[in-house]
């Protein structure tokens, strides 16, 4: 099982949208050597939506070749089309990566018997460990913790990052599955709460940022140490706020970039951060001492 701090990693891009692999790299060593506990390659903060499914396969078998075992990676391989998630699937297995992050099916909302059939087929056509990702807000589907603790119970289904930012219901679904998958935050302000509560880690955005201090934190709450780990969180808690300012990962990338880690490129219909919200990311990153 993964536990810890598992960074939702930016794909680098130059100023025309292709893929700086020498800056991918860089990110690589710099979380390696910060404490990540994980990769995840090609999520949503990866821009699996914009890059075509060769890109898609070759940034996580770069990834993998070039980590060579030094941390486990994840890859993302959700789809709105089950066919294509299994491809993904395959070729991530295919690849080396330890196991794949799959994305609820986006814009055509299936029902809850959609998704247990959806995960079913995949756990099926596949024996890579899998991650489920319920991220609402973005997927326009929610997937309900009864439905999620139907899955935990197949072999192959080893987790879930949950994305929903409701403690509440992050509690219930510990209770739920807590002892069959690993359960995960994908949602920075509430990720402690999560840990503290009897969670695995945290898929995290704002690790790109600041991979040191997420990485202490999580060490910290999965130990059970709230006052240490709070600390550590309220200085980063206004980081977590900014870099939603605008569609992740338009901030995350900009605050990357003034901080030269990458280049400033990004694709469309995603777009450089707006001028208007660059003195608050700067506020931010500046409070949490990056």
């Amino acid at each position: 099982m993964i536990t810890g701090s598992i960074v939702a990693l930016v794909t680098p891009m130059n100023a025309d949208g292709s893929i700086d692999w020498v800056a991918l790299e860089r990110l690589l060593d710099l979380h390696i050597e910060a404490g990540t506990s994980a990769i995840c390659a090609v999520g949503t903060t990866g821009e699996s939506a914009t890059l075509s499914v060769p890109e898609h396969c070759e940034v996580i078998k770069h990834c993998v070749e070039y980590v060579a075992n030094r941390v486990p990676i994840v890859a993302g391989t959700g789809a709105n089309s089950t066919r294509e998630a299994i491809e993904l699937t395959r070729a991530a297995e295919g690849a080396g990566a330890d196991a794949c992050l799959l994305v609820t099916p986006y814009y055509n909302r299936p029902t809850q018997r959609g998704l247990f059939e959806h995960y079913m087929a995949l756990a099926k056509a596949v024996d890579i460990p899998q991650i489920l990702y319920n991220v609402p807000g973005r997927t326009a589907v929610d997937m309900l913790n009864e439905t999620v603790e139907k899955l935990a119970d197949v072999a192959n289904i080893v987790g879930i990052k949950d994305a929903t930012g409701d403690p509440e219901r992050n509690r219930d679904l510990i209770a739920r599955c807590g002892q069959k998958m690993a359960i995960y935050s994908g949602d920075d302000p509430t990720a402690m709460e999560l840990m503290l509560a009897g969670g695995h880690g945290n898929i995290s955005v704002t690790a790109n940022i600041a991979p040191v201090d997420m990485a202490q934190m999580c060490k910290l709450a999965l130990a059970g140490d709230r006052e240490g780990a709070s600390a550590i969180n309220n200085r980063l808690s206004g980081l977590n706020s900014a870099l939603f300012l605008e569609a992740n990962p338009i901030p995350v990338k900009w605050a990357m970039a003034q901080r030269g880690l990458i280049p400033e490129g990004i694709r469309l219909p995603m777009t450089v951060l707006d001028e208007q919200f660059h003195g608050k990311v700067l506020s931010a990153m500046e409070a949490a001492g990056v």
